[in-house]
C-alpha cells in the first residue's frame, strides 16, 4: 500500500497505563481491553508488591496501546 491510499491515512496510537487487582498475570504477548477496545500490552508488566506499611499487596501496573491507521 502506498501512494494516495497512504497519504490519507494518519497512525493513531491510544495508550493507557491499567492497573490490574494483585495476582493479575500478564505477559507482554497478551491482549486486554480496555474501556471497551482490545490493545495490545507493551513493556512489562510491574508489580507493586507489598507495603511495607500495612503489608497489603498492590496492584499489577501495565501500559496498553491501541494502534489505528
Amino acid at each position: 500500500m502506498g501512494g494516495q491510499e497512504q497519504q490519507g491515512r494518519d497512525t493513531v496510537i491510544v495508550g493507557w497505563t491499567v492497573y490490574a487487582p494483585p495476582g493479575t498475570l500478564l505477559r507482554t504477548t497478551d491482549k486486554a481491553r480496555v474501556r471497551g477496545v482490545v490493545c495490545e500490552i507493551t513493556g512489562e508488566p510491574g508489580d507493586w508488591g507489598r507495603s511495607p506499611f500495612t503489608g497489603t499487596h498492590g496492584p499489577v501496573q501495565f501500559a496498553a496501546d491501541r494502534v489505528t491507521g
